[in-house]
């Protein structure tokens, strides 16, 4: 763990908040992001930076669900929820966005050893643990079996989901992303995947085991802490851990030499979604 809390020291931490602006942009602009910053921060150009997001009503697919036999059916039925969907060209599975939950970002260098993956999810894990350390509710990792996108570092409180970890790595570059389940209903998020997954697989038996979705075991902060919690009350608590973490905090936004990668990591972001999209129709 040493070593993970290490990781979170940096000299600078850099802070870009597209909480507010994200809520009108799509969420294929933060994938987007995210391989922008993963680039210029593993060539040095740029400071470890941390990205805070959120987005309005978009399921995010893995490469896995776009494989599902009713796929079609079960999309539709998302649309007919008002919810938009993108499929992510990455691990993991089906997850929820919308106004209550806050998507955090750290991109870190690859250091000469390289950065362990568990080492990574471990900084996030402690990161979190920090924000909250004045509940006394215990944070843990550990897969929560029943919870959409499950995961062996799915952060929970009393066997109850709140939060899922991943990461993406590019160009000497390692972005731990989380996304953090504040307020609302963390059953309903499950109820609606649940109903995604019934309608999209149907009674049929494929390759890859899908997730059998209870929606018991998904909550929010809010409702895990019995406190009412927003997202910037979050970000508050986010941003205080990161500043005691380096010398130096400040809020950025994409240099002059970041603009024009975003443009062509965006693209290539927009090209693959689409490109996976139309091999469904």
């Amino acid at each position: 763990m040493k070593e993970a809390q290490n990781l979170l020291l940096q000299e600078q931490w850099r802070v870009i908040d597209q909480t507010m602006v994200g809520l009108h942009g799509h969420a294929l602009q933060s994938f987007g992001m995210d391989d922008t910053l993963c680039a210029s921060v593993g060539s040095k150009q740029s400071p470890a930076t941390a990205r805070a997001w959120v987005h309005p009503r978009t399921i995010v697919l893995g490469i896995q669900d776009s494989k599902l036999p009713f796929l079609k059916e079960g999309l539709t039925y998302l649309e007919e929820q008002n919810y938009q969907y993108i499929v992510r060209n990455s691990g993991g599975l089906a997850v929820v966005l919308d106004e209550g939950v806050l998507n955090l970002s750290l991109i870190f260098p690859e250091v000469e050893k390289g950065i362990d993956i568990n080492r990574g999810y471990d900084a996030m894990w402690l990161l979190v643990q920090e924000m909250f350390a004045d509940f006394p509710q215990k944070i843990v990792a550990k897969e929560i079996v029943g919870s959409y996108c499950p995961g062996s570092y799915d952060l929970s409180i009393n066997d109850k989901k709140f939060a899922g970890i991943s990461q993406r790595r590019l160009r000497n570059g390692v972005a731990v992303q989380i996304y953090l389940c504040v307020n609302g209903s963390g059953s309903e998020r499950a109820e609606l995947i649940q109903n995604f997954y019934n309608i999209s697989k149907g009674n049929s038996e494929t390759k890859f085991e899908y997730p059998t979705i209870n929606p018991s075991v998904m909550q929010s902060l809010s409702e895990l802490l019995e406190v009412g919690l927003t997202v910037q009350d979050v970000m508050l608590r986010f941003l205080n851990v990161l500043k005691n973490k380096s010398n130096f905090l400040f809020s950025g936004t994409l240099t002059d030499e970041e603009l024009p990668l975003f443009e062509s990591y965006y693209q290539r972001v927009i090209e693959r979604n689409e490109k996976m999209l139309n091999e469904l129709k």
